[in-house]
């Protein structure tokens, strides 16, 4: 007998929820940073908030896949709430010293280019499925936030453990979004070649 799924008091899954309480959580890490030198044990709440949040990215789609609950909404609020809890995060560790602007810029740059490129792919009848490559790439922006959360006095090789963390972060980002861009361009390079659109709807996947 299959396992049913459990009914919500409204038409709104789980997994949905899940995503909205992930972007309601943004603005408390947000503000716990920025009052760190305010409220005592601030990092260590906004870590565990942090925590939480990134607990609610894995759940969201795992139950998604297990309950089969696939939806245009779904997918646009996971997005969604991934980019803002990683960009509201840096902004507020950019402000207090806890992460450089330059990695900021490059992480949240990135976010911004390919949703523009998703939206000329929707012109064009592509579809952009997520792909593991994009899930990696979330995972080691969340590591590298909760670890300069929770910085430590001790260096390495001049550097704080989160520090070399964002660096892989930053590089796991710009490899995601070439993988995307180079797929994307193919795709169209293709259907040009091939004598323009024909109306079918095509795939290409999605750096995340």
């Amino acid at each position: 007998m299959p396992e049913s799924v459990p009914s919500p008091p409204s038409n709104m899954s789980i997994p949905d929820r899940l995503a909205y309480l992930r972007i309601a959580l943004v603005p408390a890490i947000l503000t716990l940073i920025l009052a760190a030198d305010r409220i005592d044990h601030a990092f260590g709440i906004a870590a565990i908030v942090m925590g939480i949040a990134s607990f609610t990215d894995f759940l969201d789609g795992y139950l998604a896949r297990r309950w089969k609950i696939t939806s245009i909404l779904g997918g646009f609020l996971d997005s969604i709430a991934d980019k803002l809890l990683v960009a509201g995060a840096l902004f507020g560790l950019v402000s207090v010293g806890r992460a450089w602007a330059w990695a900021g810029f490059v992480i949240v740059g990135r976010e911004i280019a390919i949703s523009g490129l998703r939206g000329v792919a929707a012109m064009d009848g592509v579809i952009v499925p997520p792909s593991m490559w994009g899930k990696i790439k979330a995972n080691v922006q969340f590591l590298a936030i909760f670890m300069a959360l929770l910085r430590t006095s001790g260096t390495f090789g001049g550097l704080h453990p989160d520090e070399w963390v964002m660096i892989a972060a930053v590089a796991v980002t710009v490899m995601s979004g070439f993988q995307y861009v180079t797929r994307f361009v193919g795709v169209l390079r293709s259907d040009h070649t091939s004598g323009g659109p024909t109306g079918d709807v095509r795939r290409v996947e999605d750096g995340g």
